[in-house]
């Protein structure tokens, strides 16, 4: 997945306009773009598109359920899981326990909606809490449904009494630089995707793709947008360049032809093993985003 578009649960029209744009994923969200008054309306609206629209969906389709402590998490859970999400989205999560005591919840709903077991898979946000943040290794083991792992500056800030989680120029302050380092090299430590976090001025599409460049380079596989305009530019920038995918596929060719050494040369460099995993995890990103 290279783009993940958050669409408000409780707006129909939202909803129908975000299912036309190219994302790879729709994030219908129940939790901060739902006023606390109108949770239950949200859950019913979001409930009954999916009803009558599911199946035309091509995008990966998420559910953002309020987080565990709200009392509202059950209530999301068994109102959307009937409407067969890939995936429930999970907020403010402390660490991988919040995640296992999902799993347990997503369970029960599969088996009393006659979904196959762990058909549903979980994409936690691991740093909106300073619990969170500081748990970020106990995700590698959690559970069999992670999808992924992504992070938030938002609510983060909040917690830390933190003004603007960005400078002058742009860039994140050093916790929130760190917060995000931390997510990638959990994701990398639980073998799973990382996911780059929204970009809120959604008018700035330049500094919006420098994001997007900057992200792709360090690691992160996809980014989330809010809104559609925002989607050509993160697909644009997630999926591999012929350029690459070329340099790629030659790195992989050099190993096989040698037999699978440690170490080959390659248009007068040397490469090693790390080389050939990144050239195969790139052609992998390649495969998944249609580009070969």
């Amino acid at each position: 997945m290279r783009s993940l578009l958050f669409v408000p649960g409780d707006s129909e029209k939202k909803l129908e306009k975000a299912a036309a744009c190219e994302a790879d994923a729709l994030i219908v969200d129940l939790e901060d773009s739902v006023a606390p008054a109108n949770k239950a309306a949200a859950r019913a609206i979001a409930a009954n598109w999916l009803c009558a629209h599911r199946d035309d969906i091509r995008a990966t389709l998420f559910i953002r359920i309020n987080d565990l402590s709200s009392g509202l998490a059950d209530d999301d859970l068994a109102a959307l899981v009937p409407m067969r999400p890939d995936a429930i989205m999970l907020p403010k999560s402390n660490g991988g326990h919040d995640v296992q005591q999902l799993a347990v919840k997503l369970r029960v709903q599969e088996a009393q909606n006659g979904l196959p077991d762990g058909r549903i898979r979980i994409l936690p946000i691991i740093t909106e809490t300073a619990a969170g943040v500081l748990a970020a290794a106990s995700y590698a083991s959690a559970s069999k449904r992670l999808a992924g792992l992504t992070w938030g500056a938002e609510d983060l800030s909040a917690v830390l009494g933190a003004r603007p989680a960005r400078n002058d120029d742009g860039g994140y302050t050093d916790v929130f630089r760190l917060v995000r380092s931390m997510t990638i090299l959990a994701a990398a430590a639980a073998d799973v995707a990382a996911i780059d976090t929204v970009f809120p001025n959604f008018r700035d599409m330049a500094a919006f793709e420098a994001e997007c460049i900057e992200a792709e380079r360090d690691g992160f596989t996809g980014k989330m947008a809010i809104h559609p305009a925002q989607v050509p530019v993160i697909n644009a920038a997630f999926t591999p360049s012929a350029e690459a995918i070329r340099h790629a596929q030659a790195v992989i060719a050099a190993f096989e032809a040698a037999g699978n050494p440690g170490v080959v040369g390659l248009d007068g460099k040397m490469i090693d093993r790390p080389h050939l995993r990144l050239a195969q995890r790139l052609l992998t990103r390649a495969k998944a985003a249609g580009a070969i």
